[in-house]
């Protein structure tokens, strides 16, 4: 009886984690699911990031200034924008860097090492409070083991291509590297913050993203820049930002990073139910991998708690 009210308190945020990722999965399958109904493609993926981040930023502040939430001051700032950027610019710049250079079943493999980063780096730019989850780490590399089953690394054997696709390979490893520390770094701020303050955080942290990305927009996409257009798939990516940001603030940093696992996990269920296609018995086992991976990492037993510290890992407030 004595673990029911932990098991009761992180309900809440394992469930928000779960939509969050079957938000990304919906957005990752829409041109599947509705076809015909959106853009083929985005010419400008950064200007349209951007955008959507700018309107979550505005709406945010506005927030913040309703509620009179204090903003963050002094070195609070500079760590803020490192989040933002952390989360939201460095990586998105470092993808379209890569892009059309490896495959997006490629990118799906290197991110879902994502947790394992966030393992190494949690005690270093986490929360000293924030207790080490017992097999944390074998438990990431089985459900990196597990995508890689699903998603396996697709590398062109082309060797006058060789250097560009090493670096690729490169930059989407230091976009992971960047979400990983930044999450760490984001889940540390929002346990120092009140409530309140977590919407003018999130103001701060997403239009600073908004702003590098725009420029980022301006010098990279400048030969195909086309207006982005903010369509109804736009209300799924500001809840889902807002599902992040609510997050931070209640669950610690390694089973956040667990998104990018189960989001892909989620994308194939949906495809399997929908489109019913053939999947071979390494593909079944590599679901499975993802799923006991994933699960350990959200429910799986953490240190004994310290002194005024949480249970599971989850942040109570």
């Amino acid at each position: 009886m004595r673990y029911l009210p932990g098991l009761k308190t992180k309900a809440a945020p394992v469930g928000g984690l779960l939509l969050l990722c079957f938000l990304w999965a919906l957005v990752s399958l829409r041109s599947d699911l509705l076809p015909g109904s959106l853009p083929v493609a985005r010419s400008s993926p950064l200007a349209s990031e951007a955008v959507s981040l700018a309107v979550f930023a505005v709406i945010a502040a506005v927030a913040a200034s309703l509620r009179k939430a204090p903003w963050p001051r002094g070195s609070k700032i500079s760590a803020t924008a490192l989040a933002g950027l952390g989360l939201f610019a460095v990586p998105s710049v470092l993808i379209e860097v890569a892009n059309g250079t490896i495959s997006a079943a490629t990118r799906v493999a290197l991110f879902s090492l994502t947790p394992v980063f966030a393992v190494v780096l949690e005690p270093h730019l986490g929360s000293p409070s924030a207790r080490q989850q017992r097999g944390a780490l074998a438990a990431a590399l089985i459900a990196v083991f597990g995508t890689l089953l699903v998603f396996p690394l697709d590398v062109p054997l082309n060797v006058p291509r060789s250097g560009a696709v090493a670096f690729a390979f490169c930059a989407i490893l230091a976009a992971v590297v960047s979400v990983a520390a930044a999450n760490c770094l984001s889940v540390r701020l929002a346990c120092e913050q009140s409530a309140p303050s977590m919407v003018s955080f999130a103001a701060l942290a997403t239009g600073i993203a908004a702003i590098t990305l725009g420029a980022s927009s301006a010098l990279l996409e400048r030969h195909t820049w086309s207006a982005p257009n903010l369509d109804p798939w736009t209300a799924l990516d500001l809840s889902a930002l807002v599902l992040l940001f609510w997050l931070m603030h209640r669950m610690a940093a390694v089973p956040m990073t667990t998104r990018f696992l189960i989001a892909p996990l989620l994308a194939n269920l949906i495809g399997l139910a929908f489109f019913r296609p053939g999947v071979q018995s390494q593909g079944w086992v590599g679901l499975l991998l993802i799923t006991a991976g994933s699960g350990w990492l959200l429910l799986g037993p953490r240190d004994e708690p310290e002194e005024n510290g949480s249970s599971l890992g989850i942040h109570q407030r």
